[in-house]
This record gives C-alpha cells, sequence and structure tokens, in this order.
C-alpha cells in the first residue's frame, strides 16, 4: 500500500521544526528513523498532513558523558550506535541486554530511541528500560522547555506526554553505582518480535549487602510499561535471598493485567511475567559481585 498524499519538509533547524510543529499540531508528524511511522503510513493507520524530517538536526544526536552522575541520550541517536558504545553498554547493562531484542540489524540501523520512546508501544523494550532506571525526559516547544520522568511520560497505548507542539529532545540516564546490578529478560514468540512479556530489574544494595532499592518494569502486559516496583518493596531491607525473590515475583502476577494477544493467553502472560521476574532479579543480584 501507499501513504496518503503528505506534505515534506527537512527542517534545517530545530527552531524551524519547532515553529512547524506548533502552526500544524496533530496535522504534522516528526520523521526520525521512521521505522514505526512509515509502515503505519503505508496501511493508513497514520495519515499526517506533514512530514517534518528532523535528520539533518546532528545536535540532537549522540551520547553526552559531560556529567559524571548522568549520562544524556539525544533523541536521534540509532539504536546501532548506543549498540556499538562499549563504553556505555558496560555503564548501562539494561542496554544490553535488551538492545539485541529490538527488531533486526536493518531496523537497528536506522530506528531512534527518541522515535521509540514517543511512539510509545508497550511491547517495546525500551520504554521499560527508561522506567526502570528512573530516566528523565526534556522536552521541548516553541513556547519552551519541561523535564518529565519517564514513570509519568508514558499515558495510555501508543500515548505520551507530549502535546501537540512538543519534541522530545533527549533522555537522561543516572549513572548506576557500584552495588547495582541490572538485568533485562524477554520471551517473544520469534527473535525480533515484540515481547510476549519483559521485564527490566534494577537491583541495589546496602554497605551490608542488604537491598536497599529494587526497580521492576515490564513490557508486553499492559497499555503501557508497567512499574512494579512496588511488587518488590518486600526486599528491600533484607538480604536478597531465593524466598523473597520468589515473593515478588508472585507479587508482581497478582498486581498485572495482560490482555492476552494471537501469540498468548493473559494467564500464559503472566506466568512468564513472574518467571521473568524471577530470574531477572536473581542474575541482577548476581552482577553486583562479592566485592560491592
Amino acid at each position: 500500500m501507499k501513504p496518503a498524499p503528505f506534505k515534506y519538509v527537512a527542517a534545517s533547524s530545530l527552531d524551524q521544526a519547532l515553529a512547524l510543529k506548533a502552526k500544524h499540531g496533530d496535522e504534522a508528524r516528526f520523521l526520525a528513523g521512521g521505522q514505526s511511522l512509515i509502515p503505519a503510513m503505508n496501511f493508513r493507520l497514520a495519515r499526517p498532513a506533514l512530514l517534518i524530517d528532523l535528520n539533518g538536526l546532528t545536535e540532537l544526536s549522540g551520547i553526552d558523558r559531560s556529567d559524571a552522575r548522568r549520562v544524556r541520550v539525544g533523541a536521534l541517536t540509532r539504536y546501532r550506535l548506543l549498540e556499538r558504545d562499549a563504553g556505555f553498554l558496560a555503564a548501562y547493562p539494561l542496554f544490553a541486554d535488551a538492545l539485541p531484542h529490538i527488531a533486526h540489524p536493518q531496523i537497528r540501523n536506522r530506528g531512534t530511541i527518541g522515535g521509540n520512546l514517543s511512539h510509545a508501544d508497550p511491547a517495546s523494550e525500551l520504554p521499560a528500560l527508561a522506567v526502570a532506571m528512573g530516566a528523565e525526559m526534556r522536552i521541548r516547544s516553541a513556547r519552551g522547555e519541561r523535564r518529565v520522568p519517564a514513570s509519568e511520560f508514558f499515558v495510555g497505548l501508543l500515548t505520551t506526554d507530549l502535546q501537540s507542539d512538543e519534541m522530545l529532545l533527549d533522555i537522561t540516564f543516572p549513572a548506576q553505582g557500584e552495588r547495582n546490578g541490572a538485568c533485562f529478560m524477554e520471551i517473544a514468540r520469534r527473535r525480533g518480535d515484540f515481547a510476549i512479556a519483559g521485564v527490566a530489574a534494577v537491583v541495589t544494595l546496602d554497605e551490608e549487602r542488604r537491598c536497599s532499592d529494587v526497580r521492576l518494569a515490564l513490557c508486553g502486559v499492559g497499555e503501557t510499561p508497567v512499574d512494579a516496583s512496588a511488587a518488590a518493596s518486600s526486599m528491600i531491607g533484607s538480604r536478597v535471598a531465593g524466598e523473597t525473590i520468589e515473593k515478588a515475583a508472585a507479587e508482581v502476577q497478582q498486581m498485572i493485567a495482560p490482555s492476552g494477544n494471537v501469540h498468548a493467553s493473559a494467564d500464559y502472560q503472566r506466568h512468564v511475567a513472574g518467571v521473568l521476574t524471577e530470574r531477572a532479579l536473581h542474575t541482577a543480584y548476581q552482577r553486583i559481585g562479592h566485592a560491592a
């Protein structure tokens, strides 16, 4: 199929792109990697009157490590750049785990982190990673700039907190401490497919190696990435052990409400989410190391 007719502008500056979006609102769409937008247009599920191509705005791409407390990733950064940056993957092992699950190399060559997060598919891996890592989104419009925690950015199915005249500029990830361990796992029907269920886990220990914080976020089991950190709250203040992890996994199964799909029933998704939670928490804890 072919898309409905549309106008096209290659933005020469951020100000021009934002001015066009302010003028046309929901009738305009930003084009970054286009790996979700163009297929939707071809099937006429999306019918923008104007495409604003951002690919010439190189300032929106790249990894900024100038602040030791956090890393900023530009919205136009391709998956492939993240996948090939050994320093970034070492600092953020959730990305090292998750990136190989995202589609296929051809798509990772073009797809962007900002486009993925703005599309907000609940079965996608990156929204769950952003929530689990406590990321912050920097958003701008012609009216000004604001910052939104990832936990508040995703508001519904394929829906974010972005307003009709706004653009996601970059995403900031807090630095991981020495006593942190992280793991992402998912089950999909075929490699490269969206997850039937996926879990991102971050475990933090105190100086006595008791659990001081747990972050859990799931993909594929709700209309948004599911922040399930509360389900693991019983682990805080305790030694990480098999029984505490099993209890957290059981709590996750109780709190989620998957709807099921053509590939998996809701009961199967719930079962898989519990199994993956248990495995991801074990692995995250093991990655902290006994010297921490």
